[in-house]
């Protein structure tokens, strides 16, 4: 799970992970989905034992993820997932919260909102997104469960879009990929490394800067024309995700 970092210079990295337990204390009704994070790496890369994905999104209030987002989540697990059977992707709006949530809170919310669940050949995912604050101010998400993200939708509309910044549809992306990335087992984490690249002071991130499972996002770089910039899985990365089933 994830965290931010406040940086005055050329550089404004505010995403990274903070350290939870890997399992929610809230008992969701299907017991797949109650799993350690990284646990169902193989089973969402492969086509083994599921060979379709479908992903739930849910959002609060005004913080419905942008069609672009879609889009990126889309391509991005087109690109690494053996699914033949398709990912389909939903999203759908649920009340609104406007509060303090701790990972308790967040699950809680799950259990009373989560409608898709892994079921025959297809494996579900879900993700919220919330318009209330992480006990932290340095959070915009985290992945919780095998099968489990969150991403806090105010934190994400008010770091980005700004002169100089990300824009909002890039550090969405960023947020949510990153995130996705865990799901998948990285790094280490599920899916073994191929070669060593893990970032182990960071926990379970590499340790190329420029990878999307680097710990820190930069949302603020100080610079022109990278406003759209969605940093990519590095080949260490893609050759660990291979290995466990990927394309």
């Amino acid at each position: 799970m994830k965290r931010i970092l406040l940086v005055s210079c050329v550089w404004l990295f505010l995403f990274s992970c903070k350290k939870a337990s890997n399992t929610s204390p809230e008992t969701l009704p299907d017991s797949y989905s109650n799993q350690a994070i990284g646990k169902s790496a193989s089973d969402l890369l492969s086509a083994t034992k599921y060979t379709a994905l479908q992903i739930q999104i849910q959002y609060m209030g005004a913080y419905q993820l942008d069609t672009a987002t879609i889009s990126n989540l889309s391509a991005y697990l087109n690109s690494i997932c053996n699914k033949p059977g398709g990912i389909t992707i939903t999203q759908t709006p649920i009340a609104a919260t406007s509060d303090t949530l701790n990972l308790s809170k967040v699950a809680m919310l799950e259990k009373q909102y989560r409608t898709a669940y892994t079921s025959g050949t297809t494996l579900a995912v879900y993700i919220m997104v919330t318009d209330g604050f992480d006990t932290s101010a340095s959070i915009l998400g985290f992945a919780y469960r095998n099968t489990s993200i969150c991403l806090f939708g105010k934190d994400i509309f008010a770091n980005s879009g700004t002169s100089g910044g990300l824009s909002r549809v890039s550090l969405e992306s960023n947020v949510l990929e990153h995130e996705f990335g865990h799901l998948l087992g990285l790094v280490n984490l599920g899916t073994p490394m191929i070669t060593a690249h893990q970032d182990t002071p960071h926990g379970n991130h590499c340790t190329n800067t420029h990878c999307l499972m680097y710990w820190a996002i930069q949302t603020r770089t100080g610079l022109p024309g990278i406003s759209n910039y969605i940093p990519k899985l590095d080949s260490n990365c893609l050759a660990d995700l291979t290995a466990n089933g990927g394309k």
